[in-house]
């Protein structure tokens, strides 16, 4: 059997761009932050994590730029040998002292950091335990792990509780677990489950890409239940709200020390340039002096929500900035995406395996800089997409 077999016969992509309802790969002429120009025309933008809208700000973008002039493009090396620049520790120590642990460490990518975090730790004989929903970049990481994966059904917490306790003691548990989940806007049930984990003596990672600028004044969904001494590591990333690509670790010193150099992601990966570390501590600088735009955001989210749930949209139990419309079948998510497209407004349509049969949706997401005006906009089109396509119940 030739193993490019399965390539020619994958037809599902084409099959959607013959049909004009192929939602992905999009190219982006230009972008505002809250608009984006595609095709020649501007689209109005809810379907970016750019939560707090810091990829447009002036000092975001001039940190990078004098960041660039100092150190040029690129660190040429890894952490672990040449590639560890003054700026990196600099990064570390505040993100350390943000999110509430004694050190933190810095991958060239949020995916890097779960990959290479489970794999070193979890090893043969252990077990890692994660939710049904949890982002593909934990899976990963577990399935490059030598240990076993199990998984229970999302936020069912008697589940979660049988799947800890039928770990042999002799053997190492970790939980991962993202904090906000991508897709759906829900919030893992932190509060329950850090009492479990502590029964079972299984150690908690939390996941907190899409948490961390937006929940508890940006600190993250470990600090919104107050946990932060309860969960043992506190994952995150730059490519959402911190305005730049990147992500890191933070825990105690011991475990990170370990991390540092056992994880094959971060020894084996070329280091953040300076100038994503430089839009990072911009963006981390602004979050801690400007809590006003962390209320921005929850003001445009809460309008948006109860605005979509008041025009009989089924919104699912997202509790963030993070709003999921969903829709059910596949072929009306993808039509309902592609009139809202041709209409000026740009979401993420989510079909199988991204979400499970029946539950397709349009993943809304919403930017402190988003206007009032762009609020209106955004539910009037909303309202008469739904309206042609019997989407309002």
């Amino acid at each position: 059997m030739d193993i490019f077999e399965k390539c020619q016969e994958f037809t599902r992509a084409r099959i959607l761009q013959d049909s004009g309802l192929y939602p992905y790969f999009i190219p982006i002429q230009n972008s505002e932050g809250t608009e984006a120009v595609i095709d020649n025309r501007k689209v109005l933008m809810l379907g970016s994590n750019n939560y707090l809208g810091l990829t447009t700000d002036p000092r975001v973008r001039q940190a990078a730029i004098d960041a660039t002039n100092e150190f040029g493009t690129s660190c040429t090396g890894s952490r672990f040998l040449n590639g560890t620049l003054e700026l990196h520790l600099e990064l570390e120590k505040r993100l350390a002292n943000f999110v509430g642990k004694e050190e933190a460490l810095v991958f060239s990518t949020g995916y890097q950091v779960n990959l290479g975090v489970i794999s070193c730790l979890v090893g043969r004989g252990d077990m890692i335990v994660t939710d049904k929903e949890d982002h593909a970049s934990i899976i990963d990481g577990a399935m490059l792990a030598l240990g076993e994966l199990r998984r229970f059904g999302h936020h069912d917490m008697d589940h979660f509780e049988r799947v800890l306790k039928g770990i042999d003691e002799n053997s190492g548990a970790m939980v991962v677990v993202d904090g906000l989940y991508s897709v759906s806007g829900e919030l893992a049930p932190l509060s329950e489950m850090t009492p479990i984990c502590k029964k079972y003596g299984a150690r908690l990672m939390v996941d907190d890409a899409h948490g961390l600028g937006v929940m508890a004044q940006g600190r993250g969904t470990v600090a919104h239940f107050g946990v932060t001494d309860d969960v043992d590591l506190i994952m995150g990333t730059f490519s959402k709200s911190f305005a730049s690509l990147g992500g890191f670790i933070a825990g105690d010193e011991d475990i990170l020390h370990y991390i540092k150099h056992n994880a094959r992601s971060l020894i084996f990966s070329a280091a953040m340039p300076a100038s994503n570390i430089a839009a990072a501590l911009a963006a981390l600088d602004i979050i801690e002096k400007e809590p006003e735009r962390v209320d921005r955001l929850w003001e445009v989210a809460e309008r948006m929500k109860s605005g979509l749930i008041e025009l009989g949209f089924d919104t699912g139990d997202s509790v963030s900035p993070i709003i999921p419309i969903i829709i059910g079948e596949q072929e009306l998510a993808l039509i309902a995406w592609k009139k809202l497209f041709d209409a000026g407004v740009y979401t993420n349509v989510f079909v199988p395996p991204g979400v499970p049969e029946g539950r397709c949706l349009l993943r809304t997401s919403y930017m402190a800089t988003h206007t009032d005006e762009q609020i209106d906009r955004a539910l009037n089109i909303l309202e008469d997409v739904g309206r042609e396509l019997g989407l309002n119940a």
